[in-house]
């Protein structure tokens, strides 16, 4: 066991992939580079790096893409960047406010069409926009979009605040016209029903998908984003109808939750990637290596990366394997 300048214990459970990047997402391009984004202490900017292996990562060259603007929207709270490669084109995917109005949130695209992301020209495609029939989509405080294909279909799923009544934060998921257009309404894919969704707030938010043997599969974080916070997961036959609620099984606990003893406090806001054989799928993730925070939870920025490697049981569910956790039940 080490100790660092902050006086924090790194085990090899603990210690930091990446220091004071929140939200990691890493995508592994055809290219053979990994690219790694994530949002920053400071709630301002995109960055990128990249890197022909996952542990190159930490010591790459990070470049800021684009930065806020000084009023109006994005000009406040620039939240969990997703980049993807759709129909030759590159994609970001972000949540931003606006500085007269903090709280206002949307999703935002950025678009990239050369071939180098990192040098290339991004171009702000506005905000994510909701089918023509669909009056409800972005509408209220929304976030986390993330994006999966199934059977030739694109899908986009977010987090959305209910607009009237108790704000609580649920997933939605649509099929997508375009990378910035919905072409159906949205579908309420989860709420927070257990208490381990509803600490602090009622929350679940930042959706991540992993595939295997023809299964989908949907982490998501719930709870506020101290020490509760925590990762549920959805599942769904890749041959249902994935805009059919009923399609999808929720898990009854958390399968990724603090560990006091390991030193992981609030572990969430995952994405997947490949090891680089392609043999292996991993969990990136943040947490904290403490419980303790002074003042707001999302002004401490020591929310840092997190790497681990999902396991499969004999029944194909993926285990989160850090934990001495429940066995997973739909």
């Amino acid at each position: 066991m080490k100790t660092n300048e902050n006086n924090i214990k790194w085990t090899e459970y603990n210690k930091p992939f990446i220091l004071n990047r929140a939200d990691p997402y890493i995508y592994k391009h055809t290219d053979g580079y990994y690219y790694f984004t994530a949002s920053v202490p400071e709630y301002d900017k995109i960055i990128l790096r990249r890197s022909k292996t996952i542990r190159g990562l930490q010591e790459s060259e990070e470049v800021v893409l684009w930065t806020k603007h000084e009023t109006g929207e994005m000009s406040k709270h620039v939240w969990a960047p997703e980049l993807y490669y759709l129909d030759n084109k590159w994609y970001i995917y972000f949540a931003a406010g606006e500085a007269e109005n903090i709280w206002e949130i949307r999703p935002f695209v950025l678009e990239c069409e050369d071939e180098n992301p990192m040098s290339g020209k991004w171009v702000e495609k506005g905000k994510m926009q909701c089918d023509n029939e669909d009056p409800f989509s972005f509408q209220a405080f929304s976030l986390d979009g993330t994006v999966f294909e199934s059977k030739g279909e694109r899908y986009f799923v977010w987090a959305e605040k209910v607009s009237v009544g108790l704000q609580i934060s649920n997933l939605y998921i649509a099929k997508m016209e375009s990378p910035y257009k919905l072409k159906t309404a949205q579908v309420l894919l989860t709420t927070p029903d257990y208490d381990w969704e509803r600490v602090a707030f009622w929350v679940n938010e930042g959706p991540a998908v992993l595939k295997r043997n023809g299964k989908i599969y949907v982490t998501y974080s719930a709870s506020g984003t101290g020490a509760c916070y925590c990762l549920g997961m959805m599942m769904a036959d890749e041959n249902s109808d994935l805009l059919d609620p009923l399609s999808w099984k929720k898990s009854r606990n958390p399968v990724l939750k603090t560990d006091s003893e390991k030193g992981i406090y609030g572990p969430g806001h995952n994405s997947f990637t490949k090891s680089e054989d392609d043999s292996r799928d991993l969990m990136i993730y943040h947490a904290r290596p403490y419980e303790e925070i002074v003042g707001d939870s999302l002004l401490d920025p020591n929310r840092h990366t997190m790497i681990l490697e999902v396991k499969w049981d004999e029944k194909d569910i993926p285990v989160f394997e850090y934990l001495k956790q429940e066995k997973t039940e739909f």
